[in-house]
């Protein structure tokens, strides 16, 4: 679990959260009253949520539920929008017979589905009233390929060289059963409601063409839980992610994005989803000292500063030693090991969710942490970093990897496509 944040204000770099807007007609939860006062500010947004012609007496959505991301774009969304509050991961193998003219036509029935349930609105076909008064809640569904949709579909020649399996790597546990797989999806949404309707509508759509692999939900925060935006934390009690990269940065799309002139061309302002399924051994964890824990993660627990000092954003002084000669962030601390500049520059950008399924027969929490991190080509982001955590990473005694895909997420669809056309019909 590299040692980067994600960012929390919106910059002009990133998808920002709309208010729902009547410019493609009233949705269908504005007219039964669900939104349509004016006035309402959308948090960071700031976009005031109005309908010229809803009803007098509509009640206004939330700042939560009116947040709205747009699913046409530059990039997928998902991807440099904030955490959100509900997150479901599932993967789909094509069926039996099935190739690229159906991944063809079950994309193109996936984006169209997205995109309505992104702006509020109803599913094309049969929807379920299940997020009936609920907005948007900032949903955002994003799709992705396994390494092995392209020899389903006959398109071996179009499979991205950073797209070849990961290295077996020596934290591993991985049930080969919840890895991988043709199709990827993910959901994310700040209302729970509203993620699970997206995702019975997305497994609806599926259809004939493709059964779910394995599924995964996780959450994290609620919007406005805490007094001031914050990094967020994981099940063990840390901030986690506080040097991700942010869209401001200089270099922030060269590290995240597979350039307009990358190969191949149908992958361009893409990205390459690192998906690892992390249990965390709280039984284990929580038997420490609150100074131990900081030592295996080389930062504060309350506020996520470095060891060596400051506040969370202080650069970390790895040369600094204490009275006795030792450095004051372990040479094993996690977050030491996972720093970009340890690691050649590698970076990711992290957007993960925490999970909880209960516990094993033997009362252990099956919790931990559904890891995903993008990045421009994982041979350059996530695998020459877990390779050094494999090798003395202190936390490494406290987690467990235990399911793993990778996946190459196309590039946006522009206004009259749907996600992957270009490399369905090109």
């Amino acid at each position: 679990m590299p040692d980067q944040s994600i960012p929390h204000a919106r910059t002009p770099d990133a998808p920002t959260a709309e208010p729902v807007s009547g410019t493609s007609g009233i949705s269908r939860r504005a007219l039964l009253g669900t939104a349509g006062a004016t006035g309402l500010v959308l948090g960071a947004a700031g976009g005031a949520v109005g309908y010229a012609s809803a009803p007098a007496e509509a009640t206004p959505l939330t700042s939560v539920g009116a947040g709205r991301v747009m699913f046409h774009g530059k990039h997928q969304p998902g991807i440099t929008d904030g955490l959100q509050a509900r997150g479901h991961l599932v993967a789909f193998d094509l069926a039996a017979g099935a190739g690229r003219k159906e991944a063809a036509a079950l994309l193109r029935r996936w984006s169209t589905t997205a995109e309505r349930l992104m702006a509020g609105e109803a599913t094309p076909h049969g929807d379920t009233d299940v997020a009936r008064d609920a907005g948007p809640s900032s949903l955002t569904i994003t799709f992705g390929f396994g390494y092995s949709f392209f020899a389903r579909t006959g398109l071996e020649k179009q499979r991205p060289g950073a797209l070849d399996p990961l290295p077996d790597f020596s934290s591993d546990h991985l049930d080969r059963s919840r890895s991988d797989g043709d199709l990827w999806v993910q959901i994310g949404a700040n209302d729970a409601l509203v993620a699970f309707h997206a995702l019975r509508a997305i497994q609806k759509d599926a259809g004939s063409a493709a059964r779910v692999r394995w599924q995964m939900n996780g959450f994290n925060r609620s919007p406005g839980a805490t007094a001031h935006p914050m990094t967020a934390r994981n099940l063990m009690g840390q901030l986690d992610g506080t040097r991700n990269p942010k869209p401001a940065d200089p270099d922030f799309d060269q590290r995240i994005f597979v350039p307009a002139s990358g190969e191949p061309g149908w992958m361009a302002h893409g990205s390459y989803a690192v998906v690892r399924r992390i249990r965390m051994l709280l039984d284990d964890w929580e038997k420490l000292s609150l100074a131990a824990q900081e030592r295996v993660i080389g930062r504060r627990k309350a506020d996520g500063a470095p060891l060596s000092g400051g506040d969370e954003t202080t650069p970390m002084d790895l040369e600094k030693t204490d009275a006795h000669g030792d450095y004051v962030v372990p040479l094993t601390a996690h977050a030491r090991i996972t720093r970009p500049d340890e690691n050649g520059g590698a970076a990711m950008l992290r957007r993960p969710f925490s999970y909880h399924d209960g516990v094993d027969t033997d009362g252990t929490p099956d919790a931990g942490l559904l890891f995903i991190c993008w990045q421009a080509d994982p041979l350059r982001g996530f695998v020459p970093v877990q390779r050094k955590l494999d090798r003395g990473d202190a936390l490494s005694k406290y987690i467990r990897h235990e399911a793993s895909g990778l996946f190459a997420v196309p590039g946006g669809a522009a206004e009259g496509e749907y996600v992957g056309q270009r490399l369905l019909e090109g």
